[in-house]
């Protein structure tokens, strides 16, 4: 099956085009569907963009418009077909400055193979963002067929509530402007960190792929203590809380991790029990290899 998708954002967060074509991998088509709710377009009705349909649709204006549509569209659904390849709007070709390439490394090729026609037609300047993992931004520029400016960014999902970590990096044709219009862009999703883009991929390891080790120990956390008998509402809220607060403590003191834990393990105490419980059990080593792991994946993939 095919699909065409591409997003593009003008510079002032007001107007997306997405069109969708093809046969997606799922039998219905309608798990494919890109639902826009209601309140987050001017027209103030719901939207669904559909396989063999084309949408263009201006953003109701707001504070954190494009992170609001974000988190409003399901984009996730879209990975689930076979390969990517791009068509854009007529009308819609020439008024971009700023294009997201969002898709993932394995449909990067396919959606450039597209695109890359579209962008030789412009005079103009504009610079493209791709958050694929592995892939770099002299490779993307490669398959756009261009010496474009390209920003590469590794998001994560907390952007959804606009506590994300979205590392950066760009090649030498992007500009400073350019570089402070993305930060304005993307403010409202949560920090941003510009690193050299040798360590993006160990980056993406930590932050990108660190929610899914993070919930898995939540979820532990509050297995357990269900298992000692509180109910399991209970447990997942005071896991929750209490990994946010101490996440916000280890921010804003200057204290190393270690001395904060120290501060809760009395001697003899239950604190301490448990955290011999994890050496045991090697949870600091398991988690050391979870990132080097997804590290090497990450690597793999850009090959």
């Amino acid at each position: 099956g095919l699909t065409a998708v591409i997003n593009f954002v003008s510079s002032d967060m007001k107007f997306v085009s997405i069109t969708i074509s093809g046969t997606p991998t799922k039998a219905k088509n309608e798990a494919m569907a890109i639902t826009i709710p209601a309140g987050k377009l001017t027209s103030g009705a719901a939207l669904t963009v559909t396989p063999n349909d084309n949408a263009r649709f201006e953003i109701a204006q707001s504070e954190n418009a494009l992170t609001d549509l974000s988190a409003a569209v399901n984009l996730e659904a879209l990975m689930d077909y076979d390969s990517i390849t791009t068509t854009v709007p007529e009308a819609d070709r020439d008024k971009y400055d700023i294009i997201v390439l969002g898709v993932k490394p394995q449909g990067m090729t396919a959606l450039l193979h597209g695109l890359a026609p579209i962008l030789k037609t412009r005079s103009d300047r504009f610079c493209l963002i791709t958050m694929a993992a592995g892939l770099t931004a002299a490779r993307v520029a490669e398959l756009a067929d261009g010496d474009y400016p390209v920003i590469r960014i590794m998001p994560n999902t907390p952007v959804a509530v606009g506590e994300g970590m979205v590392l950066a990096c760009a090649n030498q044709a992007v500009t400073g402007a350019e570089k402070a219009e993305f930060e304005r862009m993307f403010s409202a999703a949560g920090r941003i960190d510009w690193l050299d883009e040798a360590l993006i991929d160990a980056g993406s390891a930590v932050s990108g792929c660190g929610p899914a080790f993070v919930c898995l120990f939540m979820e532990a956390l509050a297995d357990g203590g269900v298992a000692a008998g509180l109910p399991r509402k209970k447990a997942l809220e005071y896991a929750a809380q209490t990994l946010l607060g101490t996440a916000r403590l280890a921010m804003a003191e200057s204290a190393h991790l270690a001395a904060l834990k120290d501060s809760v393990c009395s001697p003899g105490g239950s604190t301490i029990a448990g955290v011999r419980a994890l050496e045991q059990h090697a949870f600091r080593a398991a988690c050391m290899d979870a990132v080097i792991a997804a590290w090497q994946r990450t690597r793999e993939l850009g090959q």
